[in-house]
């Protein structure tokens, strides 16, 4: 297989019509290129270039491989220049798989930032109801970066990004109006409403009503968080839902868990040497999580 420096020496050599001179341009002996070009000449099955008392002439073949040469070297310095590019965070594509209540709650300041000063970058993004399957779709090689709640799945490669309350949601006229926080007790034969089996937050649901064993029933259930916030100011039942859920304002009572619930929000990165991926976690870590409850807009970072 014909190798780049093979048609660098061709084009040089065909260029100059000299092997000293070509020599000279590549920082080569004229014996490492006179190898080069019998290699190449094998290679073709005919002569490139005509041997002469002082120099040499191209023939019609040596000519025809130059101009694809040149071709391809033009467009191996391209492959170079890209991946410098790539390697430097200022260009490529980085396909980010976040939660989806997080997407508008965490990312969109920062994806907003880089569609700005990082336009040569293609952001991609899928949003999932389940952290695990984020892990599943890293893990493939699908995505590069998973945003959201810590997955059960697995621990590798997993950095803390802060952690998110979980917040009570109910109507305006329920009892827990009343109160500025929400003691676990207090849920105690309180309908709610659970999340289906494919949403992460089911799970999470399950585990938090055993762990304070709790007397309650679900009334119905839903796969979105956002929903079961707005089916919970409606009316329907309480909600118990991650406060980045809460993008949109609407009637409702949001108070806090007392003691605190919180959970994790994560990050995962496939390859720990991904220069786009560490710089959009590192963007993601100096602007920190937004915290968001009864009126209060601000941003929280991880101790």
């Amino acid at each position: 297989m014909t190798t780049l420096r093979a048609l660098q020496c061709l084009v040089a050599l065909i260029d100059a019509e000299s092997v000293t001179e070509a020599a000279a341009q590549l920082h080569m002996s004229q014996s490492a290129v006179s190898h080069q070009i019998a290699a190449l000449e094998r290679e073709i099955g005919t002569q490139v270039v005509e041997r002469l008392s002082r120099g040499v002439r191209p023939t019609a073949a040596g000519r025809a491989a130059a101009n694809e040469a040149r071709a391809a070297l033009k467009a191996a310095a391209r492959a170079i220049e890209t991946g410098r590019q790539v390697g430097g965070g200022r260009a490529g594509r980085l396909r980010i798989a976040c939660s989806e209540t997080m997407t508008v709650w965490l990312l969109a300041p920062v994806l907003r930032d880089w569609s700005r000063r990082r336009p040569e970058v293609s952001l991609d993004l899928t949003e999932f109801t389940s952290a695990d399957r984020m892990t599943e779709r890293i893990a493939a090689g699908a995505s590069d970066i998973g945003i959201g709640p810590r997955p059960t799945t697995t621990a590798a490669r997993i950095e803390l990004l802060g952690q998110e309350p979980m917040v009570v949601v109910a109507a305006c006229g329920h009892r827990f109006a009343a109160m500025s926080s929400v003691s676990v007790t207090d849920l105690a034969d309180e309908p709610y409403i659970h999340y289906d089996p494919a949403n992460g937050l089911s799970s999470w649901m399950d585990d938090f009503v055993a762990q304070h064993q709790l007397r309650t029933m679900p009334v119905l259930r839903t796969g979105s968080p956002r929903t079961a916030a707005q089916l919970a100011a409606s009316g329907v039942a309480i909600a118990i839902v991650p406060i980045s859920a809460l993008a949109t304002e609407s009637a409702r009572v949001v108070r806090r868990l007392h003691p605190d619930v919180r959970r994790d929000v994560t990050v995962q990165i496939g390859n720990p040497a991904d220069s786009l991926a560490r710089r959009f976690v590192a963007d993601l870590r100096r602007r920190g999580l937004p915290c968001a409850a009864d009126g209060e807009q601000g941003y929280e970072t991880p101790a």
